[in-house]
């Protein structure tokens, strides 16, 4: 058992109107007494007429009533319970009784939906405009007073029909002659003979009605054959500007063919100046580089003259250590080149420093001395290329 079954089967059981209230504790025992009157409400409600016997005080009548119950339900609506559990009475026979509740409440529903829908066509059939029908609402007035007075004569007739029967019962019990059968014969086959001609000349009238439209349909084909051929027609002219408008559409064709070209290599330039510009930032990073090292070099080497014609000459100039770093010793320079004693040319303000005993030429000195006046790439690349 469920928790879902039960609640399913009481709501259920409320919806169809049974009378007691059922809790969902009723089925935790087991409860035949209370299986036994729902299974007979459940049956009455489905087919009232039946016979069914409702002792079940002993057990022989329990098992006869549960397998009546059984045999009727499939029999009758072929559904297939099972009768163990039926007789357990517990929460199992919930779910056999949940069956038949489930049928019962389908059927309601769809009678429910039924009549929804019934009540909405009523709705809609009573929701109409009664401008358009004022002379059908007049028929309806006229035809309700022939009604009233229909109705009076008749029960004033009918008043009568105590008198007339008598009347009625002679002239049935009176032979018939011969003379008058023949005339009402007579009579009824004229009128038959004339309804047959008024037939006749409908039949004509339709007939004429016929050739008239078949003459119009045939009119209305002929038209639309002409139609056609005109359209063939037209279709197969050549318009004037058609010539220009394909040299146009060729000339289109190209222009967009040149276009496409042209993007494409303006793609393609773009993705090698790129390249370009790469390579050219790595060379100007590696030409700065090779140009710090040779300043260095050049320094070093400048130092190293420095010191040595110092000491050949027996100078008593002061010359800066080695240690420190490159602003500290442009910093130190003086801005013009003095003469010092000995015969010693010092060249600090202008970034070199030398001697006049030849140890470098005059273009080394003014080569040296350019590149640390004006240390820039284009100049490092024309003197060293």
């Amino acid at each position: 058992m469920s928790f879902r079954d039960l609640r399913n089967f009481t709501e259920m059981m409320s919806a169809l109107g049974y009378s007691r209230l059922i809790s969902m504790e009723n089925f935790r025992t087991p409860n035949f007494t209370l299986v036994a009157e729902i299974l007979i409400w459940l049956l009455k409600r489905y087919e009232p007429h039946m016979d069914i016997p409702t002792d079940v005080d002993t057990e022989p009548d329990r098992i006869f009533f549960i397998k009546a119950v059984a045999q009727f339900m499939a029999t009758k609506a072929h559904i297939k319970l099972n009768t163990k559990r039926l007789y357990q009475a517990d929460g199992y026979a919930v779910k056999e009784m949940l069956k038949i509740t489930f049928v019962l409440y389908s059927a309601m529903k769809i009678k429910q939906m039924a009549l929804g829908e019934r009540v909405e066509e009523d709705n809609n059939k009573f929701k109409f405009d009664l401008v358009p029908r004022i002379s059908d609402l007049k028929a309806a007035r006229q035809l309700a007073s022939e009604v009233t007075s229909k109705g009076a004569s008749l029960y004033e007739l009918l008043g009568k029909e105590v008198d007339l029967r008598e009347m009625r019962t002679a002239a049935i019990a009176r032979p018939l002659e011969v003379n008058e059968t023949e005339k009402a014969l007579r009579a009824a086959t004229k009128e038959v003979l004339e309804s047959v001609e008024k037939y006749k000349e409908m039949l004509i009238n339709v007939v004429s009605d016929e050739t008239s439209l078949d003459a119009k349909i045939e009119k209305k084909k002929q038209e639309l054959e002409r139609n056609r051929k005109r359209l063939q027609t037209l279709q197969s002219v050549r318009p004037a500007f058609m010539d220009e408008y394909e040299k146009i559409e060729e000339d289109l064709q190209k222009q967009y063919e040149t276009f496409v070209e042209k993007v494409r290599n303006l793609c393609f330039l773009e993705s090698q100046l790129d390249e370009y510009h790469g390579l050219e930032l790595e060379r100007f990073e590696e030409a700065k580089n090779t140009q710090r090292m040779m300043q260095h070099k050049l320094r070093e080497e400048e130092r190293e003259l420095m010191r040595g014609s110092l000491k050949d000459e027996d100078s008593d100039m002061e010359v800066p250590d080695d240690e420190g770093s490159d602003s500290d010793i442009e910093e130190s320079r003086p801005s013009k080149p003095r003469p010092a004693r000995n015969g010693i040319m010092t060249g600090i303000g202008s970034h070199f420093i030398g001697t006049m005993q030849g140890a470098d030429s005059d273009e080394v000195s003014a080569v040296k001395q350019l590149l640390y006046m004006t240390p820039s790439l284009d100049l490092l690349l024309i003197l060293f290329a």
